[in-house]
C-alpha cells in the first residue's frame, strides 16, 4: 500500500513540475526526497513514510510556482484528498509543508521531527554546487541580474519584499543562502551543509575576482 501511494505521488510531481525551468523541477525533488531519508536514517527518529511524502509534496503549494496561494494549496489538498491516508496523516504531510519555507527569514517555528528532517532536506538542496546553479536559474527566470554592486543586501524583510523586492542572483546568496548551514535543524544536516558552505564562499570569492579584473592581475604577475 505505502508503495502504491509513493508512487502515485511520484507520478504526480512529475507531472505538475516536470517542466519547471526555475531549480524547483522533479531532479531538485527527488534530490530533497533523497536528502530526507538519509537524515532520517541518520537520526533514526520520525516516521519515514510522512517524511517521503511530505519532501516529494513540498513544491506543489509554493506561492512561486502557483497563480496565488490558494490555489497552490488547493492543488495540495485536492491531491492528498485521493490518496488514502488517515486524516492525521494528511493533517501532518501539510503542516509540514506550509512551515518548512524560509520566506525571507520569517518562517515558523517546526513542531515536528519529520518537518525538521524535510526542511533540512529541502536546504541542502539551495546551498552547495547544486544551490548556486538553482540560484541563478530561479534569478534569471525572475528577470534578476546576476549582480548589481550598487544594489545594498537586504538584511530584514517582509515575505512580500522578500518574493518582489528588488534584487540579483549574487545577493541572494546573502539575503538567504549563507545563513541557511546555521539554520540546520539536525546534526546529519549541520554536518552535510559543512563542505556546500565552503564550496558557496570560494565560489563567491573567485566570482568577485573575475567581477572585478583580478584575474588579469594575476596573470600578468
Amino acid at each position: 500500500m505505502k508503495n502504491r501511494l509513493i508512487q502515485a505521488t511520484e507520478t504526480f510531481v512529475r507531472q505538475q513540475l516536470g517542466a519547471d525551468a526555475t531549480g524547483h523541477d522533479w531532479f531538485h525533488v527527488d534530490r530533497v526526497r533523497k536528502n530526507a531519508l538519509y537524515i532520517y536514517k541518520e537520526e533514526t527518529n520520525g516516521d519515514p513514510f510522512i517524511i517521503e511524502l511530505a519532501a516529494l509534496l513540498h513544491d506543489i503549494p509554493d506561492e512561486k510556482l502557483n497563480e496565488t496561494i490558494e490555489k497552490g494549496q488547493e492543488k495540495l489538498a485536492s491531491f492528498l484528498q485521493n490518496l488514502q491516508l488517515s486524516t492525521e496523516q494528511k493533517d501532518q504531510i501539510t503542516e509540514i509543508i506550509n512551515t518548512i519555507s524560509f520566506k525571507g527569514g520569517n518562517g515558523a517555528l517546526l513542531t515536528s521531527i519529520e518537518a525538521k528532517i524535510v526542511q533540512d532536506a529541502d536546504r541542502l538542496d539551495a546551498i552547495g554546487a547544486i544551490g548556486i546553479a538553482r540560484a541563478f536559474a530561479y534569478g534569471g527566470k525572475k528577470g534578476q541580474p546576476i549582480y548589481d554592486p550598487e544594489m545594498d543586501v537586504r538584511k530584514e524583510m517582509s515575505l512580500e519584499e522578500y518574493r518582489t523586492g528588488k534584487s540579483s542572483s549574487i545577493h541572494h546568496f546573502y539575503e538567504k543562502l549563507l545563513k541557511l548551514t546555521g539554520l540546520m535543524n539536525t546534526e546529519s544536516a549541520k554536518k552535510l551543509a559543512k563542505s556546500r558552505q565552503q564550496f558557496m564562499e570560494m565560489f563567491l570569492e573567485e566570482f568577485y575576482k573575475e567581477w572585478n579584473g583580478q584575474i588579469y592581475e594575476n596573470a600578468n604577475g
